[in-house]
């Protein structure tokens, strides 16, 4: 059995909760439960799974002030506690009004025209979802939604390091017997997490690259897919002829929001280098005016770093650079009363032999480098393991969207950064080391909960012409 799990408040530093993860055949019982119980799931048909989440939808608006100040003390800050909360109440109608349509039944003419296919489905009956602690609450729930709608039962992992919303959360199912027996929230760390790849029919996981391999293998070894969203290190690229105060705004909220804090934040800045002086000037100029969300939560746009372990990765890259050359213009990590905080932090003279180019650093830092040609941009821009996301700025639309069409990542905003935060829309595949299988949004974040089937209907009774003989004819 797993120990205990002291849970450190990322403002104070201590540590002020515990969680206790449920011994492996307690655990190994309730997926057998849910797999039960996903049976009835199934067969209340979607109109009775959306009336069921859309009562699950008014209990989270009731707690909704309950969830919001368990996320603040989750991760110590308030806007995107608020945004989370928010964000699952309209995913929950977003996938409501569109699952009727994905999961129609369709009906097709085959080349022999006695015989009609059928294409139907069925859903997995348990899927597995394993959450990081960037945003608790929301990528809890950002695979859980759509999988419950296509009839399976879900059971949740969230991190061990962002764990105080799963109460309040959990609660609210309690007056929906139906969801609450197809839909739970498990405490526990690394041991829980890798003993529910064993009791579930398919995974979601979201986090770093080293677990997602792991994961990755183990759902191999049990022969059930697995949906990977790991990390990112999503470069920006600024043409001479983009509009700097957009791009600098743009690019600041991309690498700065949620303190940076996402596999969508911008990470590495190229600046065509005519314009690279007054690029950076003025990034320096705006990060300048963000400030910490201390000493109280509404002081300013900045909370903490959420995970200590992730403090000491932001420290050592930014150190990794200096000692290489690099030079750091504004910004840096500190601790203030036990918390560890990092302001926006913007570097230039920096290159592919340093680790803020490279690695996933996943806080508010900016490296800047210069470009002198758009191909070596584009070169520079895929000089990595990573392909998640991407930004091209350029006074013409047509002119960043060609650049655009030569980066290997699944999204591009153009003219805009990470707006995959903001806009869950669109459907693409994972690339290079950033996941595996298809991405969350778009039809296929539910169908892929969907073992697809055919059914192939003979509507005359007559012998097929690929038959053996009929001896009987002879």
């Amino acid at each position: 059995m797993e120990k205990s799990i002291e849970v450190r408040n990322p403002r104070t530093g201590k540590f002020d909760y515990v969680i206790i993860p449920p011994p492996q055949k307690l655990l190994a019982q309730q997926c057998q439960r849910m797999r039960r119980a996903q049976v009835r799931w199934f067969t209340l048909g979607i109109e009775g799974r959306i009336e069921a989440l859309q009562s699950w939808k008014q209990y989270i608006i009731k707690a909704r002030e309950k969830l919001i100040d368990a996320l603040i003390v989750d991760t110590g800050r308030l806007s995107m506690s608020v945004f989370e909360v928010d964000w699952l109440i309209a995913s929950i109608d977003r996938w409501c009004m569109k699952a009727p349509r994905l999961l129609r039944v369709n009906e097709y003419d085959t080349s022999v025209s006695y015989i009609n296919l059928q294409q139907t489905a069925e859903p997995y009956p348990l899927v597995g979802v394993i959450s990081p602690w960037s945003f608790p609450l929301l990528l809890s729930t950002v695979d859980t939604v759509p999988a419950l709608l296509a009839g399976c039962a879900v059971i949740v992992k969230p991190s061990e390091i962002a764990p105080r919303f799963m109460a309040p959360l959990q609660a609210t199912l309690n007056n929906i017997p139906q969801l609450r027996d197809v839909l739970s929230f498990v405490e526990g760390g690394e041991e829980t997490g890798a003993f529910l790849l064993e009791c579930v029919d398919v995974i979601c996981f979201t986090g770093n690259i080293e677990t997602g391999r792991s994961v990755f293998e183990t759902a191999a070894e049990q022969f059930i897919p697995a949906y990977l969203e790991l990390g990112g290190k999503d470069p920006a690229i600024v043409l001479e002829s983009a509009d700097l105060d957009l791009a600098t705004s743009a690019i600041l909220w991309g690498a700065v929001v949620n303190s940076g804090q996402s596999c969508n934040s911008i990470e590495r800045i190229y600046v065509a280098s005519s314009i690279f002086e007054k690029f950076y000037h003025q990034l320096i100029t705006k990060a300048h005016k963000l400030q910490f969300a201390y000493p109280t939560i509404e002081s300013g746009e900045l909370g903490p770093i959420i995970a200590a372990k992730q403090a000491i990765i932001i420290s050592e890259h930014l150190q990794d650079a200096k000692v290489a050359g690099a030079v750091i213009h504004c910004g840096g990590i500190e601790n203030i009363n036990g918390g560890w905080w990092c302001r926006p932090t913007v570097l230039t003279e920096v290159d592919h032999t340093m680790k803020v180019m490279t690695e996933e650093t996943f806080g508010p830092i900016m490296p800047v480098m210069a470009f002198k040609t758009v191909s070596e941009a584009i070169n520079l821009a895929n000089d990595s393991i990573y392909g998640n996301g991407a930004a091209v700025f350029a006074q013409e639309e047509q002119e960043a969207s060609l650049v655009a069409q030569h980066i290997h990542t699944s999204t591009v905003s153009i003219n805009d950064a990470s707006l995959a935060i903001a806009i869950p829309e669109g459907e693409t595949n994972a690339f290079k080391f950033s996941g595996i299988g298809e991405k969350r949004f778009g039809a296929a974040g539910l169908t892929r909960f969907l073992c697809k089937k055919n059914l192939f209907i003979k509507t005359k009774p007559i012998h097929n012409p690929w038959w053996f003989n009929n001896p009987m004819d002879s």
